[in-house]
């Protein structure tokens, strides 16, 4: 069995069969997805997904392209939203430089501000960068200095050589459909040299569709294609990804057991 560690269930995309999707998750051998949120509207229903389904969990937050739209309440609102049943981490949250579909000053002042609720909270973060690799870099080095920020580096597309600056400093680094494109040679060198326990794996739903769904809408069953390439760069088998993949999934969101 498999765990997608990121997922975005809730989109659009998913409203024609989203039901029998997720019923059908276990058949194809996905244990639990997480459901990631991107703004507090997804979250809520991130949250709502959880709540109604047993083998997905929440992670509540706001990604950079919303940060244009957020107040001072709103770190209100996400602070009671973190306090809802099976909500286990902070996300997506970080800077994307390549749409700057919010001011990058923006981007900064609520990247910064969701760390610090985070690491007050005691709660895991859930990073997507595009575009801003070293400033990411420094700004999560920066908060992690006193051993209290739990960091996942979601859909990592970054040099091989700073995912290994981010395992030093305690960090885990998720991997989804792109290490399985053809002419994917930095991702295929980031799953090399990531132990495999600070390792996890996404889709990313219904975003990065793997081979050979590559123009299709993504589903978290396809995760298995990215275990299988997984386990072909590091030389080991299918069946030690899946487990170990699923075991970090599980105590870096602090989940008791799957489907508990």
């Amino acid at each position: 069995m498999l765990i997608d560690s990121h997922a975005h269930l809730d989109d659009r995309r998913f409203d024609p069969d989203r039901e029998t999707l997720i019923k059908s998750l276990k058949d194809n051998g996905i244990d639990l997805v997480i459901n990631v949120g991107a703004d507090i509207e997804s979250s809520k229903a991130s949250i709502k997904l959880a709540k109604k389904h047993e083998n997905i969990y929440a992670v509540v937050g706001v990604h950079p392209h919303s940060a244009k739209d957020l107040e001072g309440k709103d770190l209100s609102d996400l602070r009671e939203l973190l306090k809802e049943d099976k909500v286990v981490a902070i996300g997506e949250i970080g800077l994307d430089f390549y749409y700057d579909n919010s001011p990058r000053d923006i981007q900064r002042k609520w990247f910064k501000a969701q760390i610090d609720l985070a690491k007050e909270l005691d709660m895991p973060v859930v990073i997507h960068t595009r575009d801003a690799a070293q400033e990411t870099f420094d700004i999560l080095k920066e908060a992690g200095e006193d051993g209290k920020l739990k960091c996942l580096l979601h859909c990592y597309s970054g040099s091989a050589e700073m995912a290994e600056e981010y395992i030093k400093l305690g960090f885990h680094i998720s991997l989804g459909g792109p290490v399985t494109f053809k002419n994917a040679r930095v991702p295929r060198e980031v799953a090399k040299v990531v132990p495999l326990d600070k390792l996890l794996i996404e889709t990313d739903s219904p975003y990065l569709t793997p081979e050979p769904y590559r123009g299709k809408r993504n589903e978290p069953m396809y995760v298995k294609y990215v275990a299988e390439r997984i386990a072909q760069e590091k030389g080991i088998t299918y069946q030690e990804v899946a487990q170990t993949t699923s075991d970090n999934v599980l105590r870096f969101f602090g989940i008791n057991g799957r489907g508990q």
